[in-house]
């Protein structure tokens, strides 16, 4: 069977996806490496892949650094990709080299896994755990001032960290073609067409499969006599003690239940005393919880959005940078969902009631949900990737097709 290469960057939206993917794969004869972090190892192991640790040449950042330059310097982002592909190279293409995989698939942001399968001509699959963009979808992201700004002044940080990449055999012309797929680029988006903005602008070399979920066997019981609203604000831009303070305040009087996972680094003991009905914790089961759920309170992460929509449960927006944005946006444009006006207690309030009171927001959410279901998930993912496997061969030889 074929040899196949896995790379993602250090996040659980991004990785995640991938997981029940790899299960197809390894249960259908393949052998499977995974480029990935410590934190992801158990779950990459679990389905049967080899995990190769990528921690010790990711440069340092602190838990700071990381909330300031998520989804907000590009620049930076840019020379973290160089400076984690040259630390990783001599590793990285002595050991492929020996191994000779038949395709490498990277995460769309994990750019090191692309550079790689570049230098070393092995297949390249892109896998898309956002929205894929293209030269039309990238108009829908509106950075903001700041954003772009340093965008600007970054340029020459770029241009050096550009230049460096030649030096090491790469052909980069520019930082586009690093970020930039195109309609000739085999590439898996982990959502589906009805969901994803402008689709037509895609070739048929963009598999839109729906998100890769394993449903969960529940064993967090919520009442089922109450409403149940849940708030998160992903893994990453979630220390937001004030947001979660003006929930606590905006819901101390409901007859609903709430759920509210505030990140591991969140002191609990900081949000003053917590009403009975509230279940307040550092992390939860997000797919217990939104199997759930009636309402969503969210940053609108793509991994969580896709969740949320799978299980039916409309949501109440709050984007934290531009990429959230345009899935807010979408989210709204297709009424499954509506966007805070602000983060003060009576917005909240305001917000939740309304999408409580108001069916069609669930209805509209179901009918994605079931998009998601029919597009394939990880079953499509697998034969995606089986499939360009076998366009190789045939290409190598075929004669024998």
């Amino acid at each position: 069977m074929s040899k196949i290469i896995f790379f993602s960057i250090p996040a659980y939206g991004h990785t995640n996806p991938t997981i029940p993917v790899i299960r197809e794969l390894v249960n259908n004869g393949h052998e499977v490496w995974y480029y990935s972090f410590f934190e992801f190892q158990k779950k990459i192991e679990a389905v049967g892949a080899k995990f190769i640790s990528c921690d010790a040449y990711l440069p340092f950042i602190t838990p700071d650094e990381l909330e300031k330059k998520a989804g907000k310097d590009f620049a930076a982002l840019i020379e973290m990709v160089v400076d984690t592909t040259l630390s990783m190279e001599e590793k990285v293409c002595s050991e492929l080299t020996v191994f000779q995989p038949d395709c490498i698939v990277s995460d769309s942001i994990c750019f090191w896994g692309k550079l790689f399968a570049k230098k070393l001509n092995i297949r390249y699959i892109c896998s898309t755990t956002t929205f894929a963009f293209n030269q039309y979808t990238a108009k829908l992201m509106k950075p903001g001032f700041k954003e772009t700004i340093r965008m600007i002044i970054g340029m020459p940080r770029i241009n050096r960290k550009i230049n460096a990449l030649k030096g090491h055999g790469y052909v980069v012309n520019n930082f586009i073609d690093i970020i930039q797929n195109d309609n000739v680029t085999d590439t898996i988006v982990y959502t589906s067409k009805t969901f994803q903005p402008l689709v037509n602008t895609f070739s048929d070399r963009y598999a839109f499969v729906g998100p890769a979920i394993i449903e969960p066997n529940v064993s967090t019981a919520i009442s089922k006599q109450r409403k149940k609203v849940y708030i998160s604000l992903g893994t990453i831009l979630n220390q937001n003690r004030d947001f979660y303070k003006n929930c606590i305040e905006a819901f101390r009087d409901e007859t609903f239940n709430v759920v509210m996972a505030v990140g591991d680094k969140m002191d609990l003991a900081a949000l003053g005393k917590i009403p009975n009905h509230f279940l307040v914790k550092n992390h939860v089961n997000q797919l217990e919880i939104l199997s759930q759920a009636d309402v969503f309170i969210t940053h609108c992460g793509m991994n969580s959005v896709n969740e949320s929509l799978y299980f039916g449960v409309p949501m109440v927006l709050f984007p934290q940078h531009s990429e959230e944005g345009v899935v807010a946006n979408r989210v709204a444009e297709l009424g499954a969902g509506i966007k805070l006006k602000g983060s003060y207690p009576h917005h909240l309030k305001e917000m939740v009631k309304l999408v409580l009171n108001d069916e069609s927001f669930r209805k509209n959410a179901n009918q994605l949900g079931e998009s998601f279901k029919k597009a394939g998930g990880a079953k499509a993912a697998a034969t995606f990737i089986e499939n360009c496997i076998s366009s190789i061969s045939r290409e190598k030889d075929p004669a024998t097709y």
